[in-house]
């Protein structure tokens, strides 16, 4: 057996290898997680329509992300990384948070728009749901502002990271 010695004592680069690897866990920062994972809401974006989104995020830390896929489609193909978008999301307790960035993959014409991740900062226990005092999401396509209203809370709940 490899790190026992003859005598049955664990050697040297055994005890070092073992206290190394108890040492490492030690520091390894705690794996975040937000639940639920996807959630759905609806949105209402005038003239440019509206529907069922489904929201996706993520959690890295106190950095978060969220993907949207919206009922809206785009009328002309779109190329990646093309839409600015800003999302803000009411936090349990009161404020908000917002999630912005100009992160989206091709699209072709007629087809949903999907923008994201937008990245955002969370902390600890930040019940993120639909926003409502206000515009909740904001597109520029083209230079063209599109802006949602969220008319329902989130399906089947509010993030919570």
């Amino acid at each position: 057996m490899r790190g026992i010695n003859r005598g049955g004592r664990l050697g040297v680069g055994a005890v070092l290898a073992g206290a190394l690897a108890v040492t490492g866990l030690a520091f390894a920062p705690a794996a975040a997680a937000v639940t639920p994972g996807t959630a759905t809401a609806t949105y209402d974006c005038g003239f440019w329509g509206g529907g069922l989104a489904t929201l996706q995020a993520t959690q890295s830390g106190t950095a978060a992300t969220i993907t949207l896929t919206s009922a809206v489609k785009t009328p002309v193909a779109v190329g990646a990384d093309t839409i600015n978008a800003q999302l803000t999301m009411a936090k349990g307790g009161g404020g908000t948070r917002v999630f912005s960035g100009q992160k989206n993959p091709a699209l072709a014409a007629n087809q949903s728009v999907t923008i994201g991740p937008l990245g955002g900062t969370v902390a600890v226990g930040d019940s993120l749901n639909s926003y409502f005092a206000g515009t909740a999401l904001t597109m520029t396509i083209f230079g063209v502002a599109v802006n949602c209203d969220a008319v329902t809370s989130q399906s089947p709940g509010p993030f919570v990271f």
